[in-house]
């Protein structure tokens, strides 16, 4: 997968990992993939909202240990 760009909202509680992915993906071209990684336990149903929301397409999401991975494909 190759990831355009990359976020780190570790620490950050919702909503802010939302707003830093939607700022981050308006700087990116359509297409291209953005990886958030988050350690707020809420941001796997926001980021689930936030795609159905936006037309952004959630490619995949995943727990590694106590972060969560989300990569977003710009719409």
């Amino acid at each position: 997968m190759d990831i355009h760009k990359e976020i780190d909202t570790r620490g950050l509680n919702c909503p802010l990992p939302i707003l830093k992915a939607k700022k981050a993906l308006a700087d990116m071209e359509s297409g291209q993939l953005l990886r958030v990684v988050a350690t707020d336990s809420g941001s796997v149903r926001d980021f689930q909202a936030f795609a159905r929301q936006t037309g952004n397409e959630l490619v995949e999401q995943q727990t590694v240990g106590t972060e969560f991975i989300h990569v977003l494909r710009r719409r």
